[in-house]
């Protein structure tokens, strides 16, 4: 009796649910415990919020007897229904709105696929289907089978033991032998950590591997998911809701060629202002580093008026978020809290499209596949003077500079080592850091 399920056995599944057929007799068709059909359903089902022709959904308590209008006033997207229930913005704008949850969704089956009343239901519903269900279930196991997953403590806890030794000379294969019972990991492992540039020594510190040619595709490094625990974008928007006037700061990294040096971009959205700073590896203490330096230039009252919310992808060098959010000691008058981290959801770049957009302006000095190995931050200095200098439609034809300088002053900008480039100077072209 086997726990996988296939795409036919998927399919059945949903046929069943549909025929409103109970959990005991679908596990008997499939030869399966009934415990097996519950969890996946659970495990698989999605919620989709949909009403039925003519009326959009709508989970108000009041929604049958409402006879409210003009809730939304001069900004509603629906005028000619006669009363606001009708609009699918209702919800989300009326005052008096109740939260109403069908019972039926929390007993078995758990779905609304075999309900006699979905064509007439307007509340959430929860839905089996079994080509999304089949598509989950492979990502998941797929995913889990992948790549690295080490915790920020584990591998500094390695990094201590080994890089020391591979400075002096030696071996991972001696260093491994002699310390077998500290690393408590494989020989092999230590490798796959050193690839994925997480100690830092690198694979030119090992005398013979460098010279080896690539035999496999690099395996994929992911960190420990428990970090972004409460720090996710439904997290982040739930912020953003109770502090709608906060400034929001989105942070990326930006690389040149495998292994080398890269950058770390920080985006203010409000002025389309952007930093970056030049990091020998993609690392988290790299990052970490930068905002402790930011801190001390600025100070605590600074750092925080303009660094309130910070917003991140998933990269590896983010995985340290608490090191970022806290200081190590609470300067006089203040807390050891100086930001607050938020992490986008997985595969999800627009979810701070501002800063993606505004790397197409360092993709035009900085073409993809270019080394950073020869620059210095002088040259990066100048290369965002150049580009926040540049003026944008979107901000009524003022430059990021010119915003910025008008939310923060000019010594803010002084303090960020910041130029104004003359109009007929700016250069967005590679030839612009050529020596």
């Amino acid at each position: 009796m086997s726990k996988f399920f296939t795409y036919e056995e998927r399919l059945t599944l949903q046929k069943n649910l549909r025929d409103s057929k109970s959990l005991k007799s679908i596990a008997a068709e499939l030869d399966k415990n009934p415990t097996t059909i519950s969890r996946e359903i659970k495990k698989y089902s999605s919620e989709v919020a949909t009403g039925y022709p003519g009326y959009p959904y709508n989970a108000c308590k009041n929604r049958l007897n409402c006879r409210k209008k003009d809730i939304c006033g001069k900004d509603c997207v629906r005028k000619s229904v006669p009363y606001c229930k009708l609009c699918k913005e209702c919800n989300e704008h009326c005052r008096d709105f109740v939260l109403e949850v069908c019972s039926a969704r929390s007993r078995p089956p758990y779905v609304c696929n075999g309900c006699t009343a979905i064509g007439r239901c307007t509340l959430m519903k929860t839905i089996y289907d079994a080509e999304h269900a089949h598509t989950a279930a492979h990502n998941t196991i797929s995913e889990s089978r992948s790549g690295l997953c080490v915790s920020e403590k584990e591998i500094a806890r390695l990094n201590a033991i080994i890089s020391p030794l591979v400075r002096q000379g030696q071996s991972v294969h001696q260093i491994y032998i002699e310390h077998e019972d500290e690393l408590m990991c494989s020989e092999k492992t230590i490798y796959n950590y050193i690839d994925a540039c997480l100690f830092d020594v690198r694979n030119i510190d090992l005398p013979r591997k460098v010279r080896f040619r690539e035999r496999y595709k690099k395996p994929e490094f992911k960190v420990d998911k428990g970090c972004r625990i409460g720090r996710s974008y439904k997290e982040f928007e739930h912020f953003i809701e109770k502090n709608p006037d906060t400034p929001v700061v989105q942070m990326d990294s930006v690389i040149g060629t495998a292994g080398g040096k890269c950058l770390l971009t920080i985006h203010f959205v409000e002025s389309s202002f952007m930093l970056a700073f030049l990091r020998d590896a993609n690392t988290s203490q790299t990052v970490i580093d930068i905002f402790n330096a930011m801190d001390r230039i600025l100070g605590p009252e600074l750092f925080g008026k303009l660094f309130p919310v910070i917003l991140t992808d998933n990269g590896s060098e983010f995985s340290n978020p608490r090191a970022i959010e806290y200081r190590e000691k609470a300067p006089k008058g203040f807390s050891c809290h100086r930001t607050n981290v938020f992490y986008c959801d997985a595969g999800r770049p627009y979810q701070k499209g501002a800063i993606e957009v505004n790397h197409e302006l360092v993709r035009r000095i900085l073409p993809k596949g270019t080394s950073f190995d020869h620059l210095t931050q002088k040259d990066i200095f100048l290369m965002m003077n150049h580009i926040n200098s540049y003026k944008r439609k979107k901000l009524n034809n003022r430059s990021p500079y010119e915003t910025f300088s008008f939310y923060h002053g000019e010594d803010v900008l002084e303090k960020l080592a910041c130029r104004q480039v003359a109009a007929k100077d700016i250069m967005l072209k590679p030839n612009l850091l050529k020596k």
